[in-house]
């Protein structure tokens, strides 16, 4: 298998599992504080990241590396979750996961900016008309949602963008799986004593579908999503294989309509729809 096949094949695996991530949420803000979600999901995916690297003996990364695992640790292990917890309070999981298809956009921004990628400029015309119908959709709707919910969604879209495009770009050399680890465990300090800090004062409350909720943000999309996620990034690129993200709007819509339940309009389901089109263009002229 050549490495483009292998770098799409990756990043589908990266996006199904991440697919299930705002939904997940959704269903552990309801009782969790989203500080606590933010820093406990960091907290239980670094432990495990510990035992990885311990256990594969990997080697510590070099000091040049250190600025871009932060900036990956800023970007998808605090920003991205910490502003989906707190916009999840405001707008339904459905609502949301629409904002997922200004990602390729901001991850490829980054690749460029960061990863030296240089798509075609047919590429920007497909990525930017689907950012625009997103961006129309959110005025429309948020006026009669929560505006300071699409806020918080853009702020972490842009957040999550660097993160990716910096994770991808540091595999090519450290590999997929131990970007995201160190990352993980330079966070691992800090996101341990701000859990304790802000812990519930009693678990007993806590029913088993927040606690699912929380062990499947903890385990698959802080971890296990990122695997390979990165390693598809690295293998096929940042700007192509990040169109991928495109389909995540399907999957999440999917999983909000029939695990919480909550309404899809048709209006989301058409947006959703127009963007995948407009990136499945933009996706040929990725290189």
């Amino acid at each position: 298998m050549d490495r483009m096949a292998s770098g799409w094949i990756n990043g589908f695996i990266g996006v199904l599992i991440f697919s299930g991530s705002l939904p997940a949420t959704r269903v552990a803000v309801m009782q969790f504080d989203p500080v606590f979600l933010t820093v406990a999901r960091a907290a239980i995916a670094g432990i495990l990241a510990l035992g990885l690297l311990i256990a594969f003996r990997e080697k510590r990364p070099s000091r040049r590396d250190l600025i871009s695992l932060v900036v990956v640790a800023l970007g998808v292990v605090v920003g991205f979750p910490l502003l989906t917890a707190l916009a999840l309070q405001h707008v339904t999981s459905a609502h949301s996961i629409v904002f997922i298809g200004l990602l390729p956009l901001s991850t490829a921004i980054f690749g460029v900016i960061r990863g030296g990628e240089r798509p075609k400029p047919a590429f920007w015309l497909f990525s930017g008309l689907g950012s625009a119908l997103v961006a129309g959709f959110a005025l429309t709707q948020g006026l009669t949602a929560s505006p300071v919910g699409d806020l918080l969604m853009l702020a972490a879209i842009v957040a999550c963008g660097l993160g990716y495009a910096e994770g991808g770009r540091l595999s090519r050399t450290l590999g997929g799986w131990q970007v995201i680890s160190w990352a993980l465990v330079l966070s691992l300090p800090v996101m341990v004593a701000v859990a304790f800090l802000h812990r519930p004062a009693s678990f007993a409350g806590i029913e088993t579908p927040a606690l699912i909720g929380l062990a499947y943000v903890s385990l698959f999309s802080m971890l296990i999503g990122f695997i390979f996620w990165y390693r598809g990034l690295s293998l096929g690129g940042i700007a192509a294989v990040g169109q991928l993200q495109l389909l995540q709007p399907f999957f999440g819509l999917a999983l909000a309509a029939t695990l919480l339940h909550e309404p899809v309009t048709w209006i989301m389901l058409a947006v959703t729809v127009a963007v995948i089109l407009c990136v499945a263009g933009a996706r040929r002229f990725a290189r």
